[in-house]
């Protein structure tokens, strides 16, 4: 599951990049960080979060 989220937050990084989504918070190109720091944000909870 968090390999499907992660490729699919990156797939919305590269089009943030090529062209912006215009959603609140993302409107310019310069915005693909913050899905990249979300991506990152919920790798470290769900591996947090993984059982042994």
């Amino acid at each position: 599951m968090a390999k499907i989220l992660m490729l699919f937050l990156a797939g919305l990084a590269v089009i943030q990049i090529i062209k912006p989504l215009g959603w609140p918070g993302l409107r310019y190109r310069r915005d693909a960080w913050k899905l990249a720091l979300f991506g990152l944000a919920v790798l470290v909870v769900t591996i947090s979060l993984r059982p042994d």
